[in-house]
């Protein structure tokens, strides 16, 4: 059987005790599941309740809801059947044990229904990464920006600069064809120049962005740091409003980068409780040290906590992405707390809210703005500075250029730039894209 038409199964919902599971099949053998577990094939695109029974005891399985979507209105562009059913672990164990007995049925590998989405034409690669983004979100800033990306909002950027080339590339190609002369005519990189000057200064800002958009899709790092027993893990389980990090009175417990996941104030943030930051003859926490200096280095923002007011450094400059933090205000002197700096106590929860506000503060001026069209992946830059060293090959040739080989480097652009959505020689990477989904997606 042909591995593109095979039919494949895979529940949508995760395994576990819930009121409803989805099953979903996708392929030409989609109707004959509906047929020969309910007995008959449901009408398209309406909600048909039936008796599910093995096909090979006759036993009853659940009763469930059957849609039926044939192709090629479907999410995958083939025929697709939708089981929802009751949600105990032992249905869904049999109706996946139902299908796989189906000789004309394979499990679907992870991605695989976005996969045949994307080659039939459902959406393009752009969109297909931010409806994985979307599943993989976990705060509602994350969320919208995929929820633009799987509405095309990126892939239609990309599309737009693509037919600019192609534009550019016909004007080229039909001078190569017809032209006598070898060299550029002045008229025609009159015509053609603007626009790939203008494309070029585009792609130069897009890739400008102080990789915003990435920072958002995996989340603002912000470690915690300071000297050992200041209270580092317990604001840290203070922020998270639960106990992530052991707590001890003793100097050195915490050994090595300790990560949590947060939504706070919608943002994705992942806080870091790093080790406390002192000179030490014990080589493990030495290495914890190295660790924590390391990853507070890479950090998008650093909280420099203390206990003593006189244990805090003076503020370099500006920078907006270390905060200077007083924990332990409750046995603190009110007029010992300094300009610049936040005051709180990780035991009481005093000034929890506004150190919270500051870093959220901070977090915003980081990621981009709810209407940006967002660069959020490393396969993009790449290709996007292919695209723009191309370009600028393009336009340094200029009008005494080889017009072969300025025609060849506009046509390397728009491949570039078509690598992204999927429009030009992607099957190199299909594998990598889908891969990253669950089962069922």
């Amino acid at each position: 059987m042909n591995e593109r038409r095979a039919t494949v199964y895979a529940p949508a919902t995760p395994p576990g005790r819930s009121a409803l599971g989805v099953l979903r099949v996708s392929g030409p053998a989609a109707a004959l599941v509906a047929e020969r577990l309910a007995g008959h094939i449901p009408a398209p695109r309406r909600a048909t309740l039936a008796a599910l029974r093995d096909p090979a005891s006759g036993a009853l399985l659940d009763r469930a809801l059957l849609l039926f979507f044939p192709a090629p209105s479907s999410s995958t562009g083939e025929d697709v059947l939708e089981i929802q059913h009751h949600g105990g672990a032992a249905v869904a164990r049999s109706l996946v044990e139902a299908l796989g007995a189906m000789p004309e049925l394979r499990p679907a590998e992870p991605g695989e229904f976005s996969r045949r989405a994307f080659l039939a034409g459902k959406l393009d690669l752009t969109a297909a990464e931010g409806l994985a983004d979307l599943i993989d979100a976990t705060s509602a800033a994350q969320a919208r920006a995929a929820l633009r990306q799987m509405d095309g909002a990126l892939g239609a950027l990309y599309a737009d600069w693509r037919e600019r080339l192609l534009r550019a590339l016909a004007l080229l190609e039909a001078e190569i064809d017809f032209a006598a002369e070898e060299e550029v005519p002045d008229r025609l990189w009159a015509f053609v120049e603007p626009d790939l000057a203008a494309l070029a200064a585009d792609l130069r800002r897009h890739l400008d962005d102080g990789r915003r958009g990435e920072r958002l899709r995996r989340g603002i790092a912000i470690a915690v740091i300071g000297a050992p027993n200041v209270g580092k893990s317990s604001l840290v389980n203070a922020i998270a409003r639960r106990d992530v990090a052991i707590v001890t009175p003793f100097a050195g417990t915490t050994r090595d980068v300790i990560e949590v996941a947060l939504d706070l104030a919608s943002l994705p943030v992942t806080l870091l409780d790093t080790a406390g930051l002192r000179d030490s003859d014990d080589p493990i926490e030495l290495q914890g040290i190295a660790r924590a200096k390391a990853r507070a280095a890479s950090a998008d923002l650093r909280l420099l906590v203390v206990d003593d007011p006189a244990d805090l450094p003076e503020a370099e400059g500006n920078d907006p992405t270390t905060l200077r933090v007083l924990n332990k205000l409750d046995l603190c002197r009110r007029h010992d707390l300094l300009p610049g700096v936040i005051g709180v106590s990780a035991t009481t929860g005093e000034g929890l809210d506004g150190l919270l506000a500051a870093v959220a503060a901070v977090a915003r001026d980081l990621l981009p703005g709810t209407d940006e069209v967002l660069l959020t992946r490393a396969r993009h830059r790449t290709a996007l500075h292919d695209a723009q060293n191309a370009l600028e090959r393009a336009l340094a040739l200029g009008v005494a250029g080889d017009l072969g080989l300025l025609a060849e480097e506009v046509r390397l652009a728009g491949r570039a730039l078509g690598r992204i959505t999927g429009a030009f020689g992607v099957e190199d990477i299909l594998d990598r894209v889908f891969s990253e989904f669950c089962i069922g997606k």
